[in-house]
């Protein structure tokens, strides 16, 4: 049985274009074309999709006040089209905040070289979020409704939780390792914190970083795979939420406790070292045959190189198996690996190449996982 999808765009040509692109996967049938958010919510409530596609601009009601009002109302998954400029950044953000799941770029010559190749990713990323959209949930994100451990109560973030995306549950492939909600501090010897992420990362990473205090001991190297006109404006957006320093990533910039790195979108982030300091090298992403830039496995391994085995690396929510490769080089030298559990990710495909080859030693929900980590790499009170 096909999964329905509601089109929703102010734009006829564009409405017609999607509809034939989905149309021709057997798993994929568009039900309905709405030319604004009004539009599409009372389409919502008559159609019953199983998966919205849905424009940031329109008049009448905006993508993102549709996403917001949908959630309220009948949370169902949704994919947005952006354009890659900071405006379409920040818009975004906005919307995947309310609720949405995941983005793409409006012109699909942004999305791939290849008409074709474009169109099959749009294919892929419409199924994926239409089979998590079973038992959708919309947990709020509230730090009083959290146990926020002694070292996280000390220090206020500069700004509240904005909400949560939703969490999809309902996956079908079970985790190798059982999920856990706590951690008892190992005594491991720690230099960096690193975090993997790609479709769902950026509320898996507000969710992650938001709780820990300004006082973090240790830097923390942030890759989410995003556009580059993106990855300035997620990187200031979290450092106005969170109590640590957030920054895009640039070269040369020297490694400091309480300080997170973003990896810029389009180019490699590695690290290295510079006599006492560890500095950051980035640079294009043509230098290495990997598909995704920035590139998770690429960031991982220089870790593995200039910290050994004194890491701990998470991966998050996302499509694809980019970080087992780094995160077994870590492994290997006795790095700690986590990985978000299945119930809780948009998309169980990274976190799930590292549970499932034994790599990564301990499944989180990502509500607890921030918890686990000031457990484990903050100094005993």
């Amino acid at each position: 049985m096909a999964f329905k999808v509601l089109v929703v765009d102010d734009s006829t040509f564009y409405r017609r274009r999607v509809r034939e692109i989905l149309n021709a996967d057997r798993e994929l049938e568009v039900i309905g074309e709405a030319r604004d958010g009004q539009e599409a919510l009372e389409m919502l409530m008559r159609l019953s999709p199983d998966v919205v596609t849905m424009d940031v601009e329109m008049p009448v009601m905006d993508g993102i006040s549709a996403v917001k009002a949908i959630m309220q109302q009948r949370p169902v998954p949704i994919l947005m089209f952006s354009s890659l400029t900071h405006q379409g950044a920040q818009a975004t953000l906005d919307a995947l905040e309310a609720g949405a799941l995941d983005f793409l770029p409006k012109k699909f010559d942004d999305i791939a070289s290849e008409r074709e190749q474009a169109a099959a990713v749009l294919r892929t990323k419409v199924r994926l979020i239409a089979r998590r959209g079973v038992g959708m949930r919309r947990p709020a994100i509230s730090t009083a409704s959290r146990s926020v451990p002694p070292a996280v109560a000390r220090s206020a973030p500069k700004s509240t939780f904005l909400r949560s995306s939703s969490v999809l549950t309902g996956q079908k492939d079970a985790a190798v390792i059982p999920t856990v909600s706590s951690v008892i501090k190992s005594g491991k010897h720690y230099q960096c914190l690193a975090v993997g992420a790609s479709t769902g990362g950026p509320v898996a990473l507000q969710k992650l970083l938001t709780p820990l205090p300004a006082n973090f001991p240790y830097p923390v190297l942030l890759v989410q795979h995003m556009p580059g006109t993106f990855t300035s404006a997620f990187a200031q957006r979290l450092n106005n939420q969170c109590a640590i320093q957030i920054k895009e990533a640039q070269p040369g910039d020297v490694l400091k406790p309480g300080h997170a790195y973003l990896a810029p979108g389009g180019k490699q982030m590695r690290v290295q070292r510079r006599q006492s300091e560890v500095i950051l090298q980035i640079t294009n992403a043509d230098d290495v045959s990997n598909a995704y830039k920035p590139s998770v496995d690429v960031t991982f391994a220089s870790l593995a190189e200039v910290y050994g085995g004194d890491v701990l690396g998470i991966i998050l929510t996302g499509m694809g198996a980019d970080g087992k490769d780094g995160c077994d080089k870590l492994r290997q030298l006795g790095a700690s690996i986590w990985a978000q559990d299945q119930a809780s990710c948009v998309v169980f495909g990274m976190p799930q190449a590292v549970t499932k080859a034994s790599i990564a030693q301990k499944s989180i929900a990502i509500d607890h996982m921030a918890d686990c980590v000031c457990s484990e790499m903050m100094p005993a009170s």
